[in-house]
């Protein structure tokens, strides 16, 4: 039984289902397209109401930020309706559940958006942040944090266990109004949770695991900032001692250059200090070796708590993979196949890979025809970009960009030397290589159709590498399959040998 037995086919179903997180500075809709294991937004839209804002001083939520919300809440029932989405998760957080008047502002909220909204503690609330770390980093080991506008939940994350959550009331809003904008009183109500948080002794030399809007955002200056030439947020790294140095990076931009950054609004550049300055006195009392930064959060966990438990431990990556091939492949089942053959000259058969090569490998097979529609002369730069930038979590930048390089290459892409190859080591850029010139022979001797791969048999034999054709399948020989075999052959230091039996 292969590690694929049970896969079906056919595309994806579109069974949209819906998230609304209501927290202390934003108010955001995402839809994505299935209760599955890795979900795709199809629809995210935040409007940032500071709900808040003034809470710690007046107890309250302010009239104002009332009103814009359930502005965005009756928005977002009709977005939901025309979507189609017919399961909707509701959550609010900090603001919501602290303020005097929080029952009220539900009660209105829900009738907003017609449906019922969970008010999550705080405990509750770093239970799903850790879930949606977890569902994006499946071998996360560390301390994650979400910051919202009103608190900041920790939790530890354990060999796929959370345990030990602790909500600190030192979201920035309520800082800038507790400090009343003085950044070093700030920083003293700060210092003053942090050193009396044993979770943080957890911390020291493991990885700290950044959920939230604010810190996302540093991720992206501090990107724009070294000039980083991947756009993607999930899973980018910042040493320690980047991220101790975030608050200077911001002191040194004024905030009408912050601001070009993401096209942010003034109330996030007015925050982003704060998130600075957290994240710095995380690093000076937890004392990790890095921070990694995750998209994925309190929404994403809610949706992976509902899923059954066989989901939950799908592979993220895969899971993504899979549901590329289902889309954009001439034909899936072909892809699947072509995961067992190239089976046939890996591990016991031949050439040494670990287990995350292998992974990898899988994931490479099941995108190496997502390209097809392109022209011909386009194919490899569409796959390229496709997978460089795809929403795929469970996979770090390096990986991601050996994935996409490897289907560039498969499309007989020209060498690539640029800012990209420099995230990578030159093992595997030649693996990705290698990988690109067994895929240009299977689809040679195959065009992508089902069936005729597992006919046909490819191993290394001493020094000679045997492609073994049935013998009603002999006429697919020709001089495509002698040049694809031979290319390969060379590239492995072999001398290429045909079977007919």
């Amino acid at each position: 039984m292969t590690w694929h037995t049970g896969y079906r086919t056919e595309p994806p179903k579109y069974k949209p289902v819906a998230v609304v997180d209501i927290g202390s500075n934003s108010v955001r809709l995402v839809v994505y397209d299935g209760l599955r294991r890795s979900p795709t937004p199809i629809f995210n839209e935040k409007v940032l109401c500071g709900l808040g804002k003034g809470v710690a001083i007046s107890g309250r939520l302010n009239e104002a930020a009332v009103t814009r919300a359930l502005a965005a809440l009756r928005r977002f029932r009709e977005l939901v309706r025309q979507m189609g989405a017919t399961r909707v998760f509701a959550v609010a957080t900090a603001a919501a559940r602290e303020a005097k008047n929080g029952p009220d502002f539900i009660k209105a909220a829900e009738k907003a958006m017609a449906c019922k909204i969970r008010v999550l503690t705080g405990k509750q609330e770093a239970h799903y942040a850790a879930l949606g770390v977890m569902a994006g980093m499946p071998h996360a080991d560390g301390i994650a944090g979400d910051l919202g506008g009103g608190s900041l939940e920790l939790i530890d994350i354990t060999k796929g266990k959370v345990k030990g959550g602790v909500t600190l009331p030192i979201g920035p809003l309520r800082l800038i109004d507790l400090s009343n904008g003085n950044m070093q009183r700030a920083q003293a109500i700060v210092d003053e949770y942090l050193a009396k948080t044993p979770l943080l002794k957890n911390l020291q030399n493991r990885s700290f695991y950044a959920v939230g809007g604010a810190w996302r955002n540093l991720a992206r200056l501090h990107m724009a900032q070294g000039g980083y030439p991947l756009h993607v947020l999930h899973n980018y790294l910042l040493s320690r001692k980047d991220a101790e140095t975030l608050p200077e990076l911001l002191r040194r931009r004024d905030a009408a250059s912050v601001k070009k950054i993401d096209d942010m609004s003034k109330t996030r550049a007015d925050t982003l200090p704060y998130a600075a300055m957290i994240l710095e006195r995380l690093m000076h009392f937890g004392k990790a070796k890095e921070v990694s930064i995750s998209v994925y959060g309190v929404r994403e966990g809610l949706l992976f708590s509902k899923l059954p438990r066989k989901k939950m431990g799908q592979d993220a990556l895969l899971s993504s993979c899979w549901d590329f091939a289902r889309r954009y492949a001439r034909s899936p089942a072909h892809e699947l196949e072509l995961c067992d053959w190239t089976d046939q000259l890996f591990g016991k058969a031949g050439l040494a890979e670990t287990a995350d090569e292998k992974r990898l490998r899988y994931a490479a097979c099941l995108l190496a025809d997502i390209g097809w529609r392109a022209h011909p002369d386009y194919r490899a730069e569409r796959s390229l970009g496709m997978i460089s930038q795809a929403t795929f979590v469970g996979i770090d930048h390096p990986g991601r960009l050996f994935l996409a390089l490897t289907i560039f290459y498969r499309y007989d892409g020209e060498d690539m030397r640029g800012e990209m190859t420099q995230l990578m080591q030159a093992p595997a850029i030649r693996r990705a290589h290698l990988l690109s010139s067994i895929f240009r022979l299977a689809y040679i001797l195959s065009a992508a159709m089902p069936g005729l791969l597992p006919k046909i048999g490819l191993k290394i034999t001493g020094k000679s590498l045997v492609l073994r054709l049935p013998s009603k399948l002999k006429d697919l020989m020709g001089e495509r399959v002698e040049k694809r075999l031979s290319e390969l052959a060379i590239e492995l230091g072999l001398i290429p040998k045909l079977m007919i039996k």
